[in-house]
C-alpha cells in the first residue's frame, strides 16, 4: 500500500467547498438510487442482486435496470473523486470522510461529516466516529502546519 499523504488542517479545510459539493451530489445520487431500487423491487417482487436484463423483463424493468446501471456507475465515480482529494470514505450513507493528519508526531484522522462547516474533530486511527475529539484552539495551532 502506498504511503498516505498527511494533510494539515488548512489543506483539508481548503478542500471543503469542493468536497461538500461532491458529497452533497453523492447523497442525492444515493437517495435516487434507493428510490429506483424500490421501484424495481415493486415491479419484479424483489430487488434483484444485479441489473442484468432477462428475457422475461418488461420494457419498464429493462429501462429501470439500464438507468440503475448508469446511476450506480456515476455514484462510484463520485466517491473516486472524493478519494482523489485525499479523503478516506468512512460512511457513504451520511457523508463521513477522514483525512490523514499529524498531531504531536502521531498520525490521526481529521474527521469531517457532510453538513459540518469545517473539520472540527479528530480521532486516533484505530478509533471511530464515536471517539471524535474537538479540535480546540491549542490543537488547531498544532494541526495547521
Amino acid at each position: 500500500m502506498p504511503e498516505q499523504k498527511i494533510h494539515t488542517l488548512e489543506e483539508v479545510n481548503a478542500k471543503l467547498p469542493t468536497l461538500r459539493a461532491i458529497v452533497g451530489r453523492q447523497l442525492s445520487r444515493r437517495a435516487t438510487i434507493q428510490e429506483k431500487l424500490a421501484a424495481l423491487g415493486a415491479l419484479v417482487d424483489e430487488i434483484p442482486d444485479d441489473f442484468a436484463v432477462h428475457l422475461g423483463d418488461s420494457s419498464a424493468v429493462r429501462e429501470l435496470k439500464a438507468d440503475l446501471v448508469k446511476r450506480v456507475a456515476e455514484y462510484r465515480k463520485g466517491w473516486d473523486e472524493v478519494e482523489e482529494l485525499g479523503a478516506v470514505i468512512k460512511d457513504p450513507q451520511v457523508g463521513l470522510v477522514d483525512f490523514y493528519g499529524r498531531l504531536e508526531g502521531a498520525v490521526v484522522w481529521l474527521c469531517w461529516k457532510y453538513g459540518e462547516d469545517e473539520v472540527a474533530h479528530y480521532h486516533a486511527l484505530d478509533a471511530g466516529f464515536a471517539a471524535r475529539k474537538p479540535i480546540g484552539a491549542s490543537i488547531r495551532q498544532r494541526l495547521l502546519n
